[in-house]
């Protein structure tokens, strides 16, 4: 017991460390929800039409990314576009993939959104002389908005513990943190406990969010 609590403080040291890697844990993820979320968006809404070329192109896109794991993904971009003349430092690295991965996974709920409005609202808005554009801002993504938001926060937890792969290429990241510290104290299961902790707490906002809006 006294070397555990003594282990406990010695952890408590490193709190610089974990900030550091709370902190970029913090803007990785949200550089991969805010940009992510655009392009999902823009992807969806082209998955979603008429258009079957464009809908097909995006749909074969999105699946070779939804059906890779990110660390591959990750490690293609950090270790094999410097091969093609693009040089990428690790934060960069991390936050292009985690864009690239919640873009694919946030366009095919948008289109699923997007396709679950009536058709019948949609005739009945074209008989009333709106354009595709009307009809796309003012009919179709005001409801499959409001139907898809559960499943978008649902998205940005997995974002949000997913971007712990970028700790495979250096970057100091929450789970990264931890390694740094184990090498001290070599407890891994209490220094892991608390960057798994600290996961929890960066998460549970969202996840009592989606439960909300669920609800509601």
């Amino acid at each position: 017991m006294d070397l555990f609590i003594e282990q406990l403080f010695g952890v408590a040291q490193y709190y610089q460390v974990l900030l550091k890697g709370i902190g970029i844990t913090l803007a990785v993820s949200l550089i991969g929800i805010v940009a992510g979320g655009i392009s999902g968006f823009v992807l969806g809404i082209g998955r979603a039409s008429r258009f079957r070329v464009l809908s097909a192109v995006i749909g074969a896109y999105t699946d070779i990314f939804r059906g890779t794991p990110v660390l591959v993904q990750l490690f293609v971009v950090f270790f094999i576009l410097p091969e093609a003349g693009i040089e990428l430092d690790s934060f960069s690295a991390g936050a292009i993939t985690l864009t690239n991965i919640a873009a694919c996974f946030i366009s095919e709920i948008v289109a699923s959104g997007i396709r679950a409005v009536p058709r019948g609202q949609l005739e009945a808005a074209a008989s009333a002389g709106l354009t595709s554009y009307q009809q796309l801002r003012l009919i179709v993504l005001p409801q499959a908005t409001r139907m898809i938001i559960p499943s978008l926060v649902g998205q940005f937890v997995l974002l949000v513990k997913d971007s712990s792969v970028v700790s495979a290429i250096g970057l100091l990241d929450l789970t990264r943190s931890g390694w740094v510290i184990v090498q001290s104290i070599p407890n891994g299961l209490l220094v892991f406990s608390i960057v798994g902790l600290g996961y929890f707490v960066l998460c549970y906002p969202l996840l009592h969010l989606s439960r909300r809006l669920e609800r509601h």
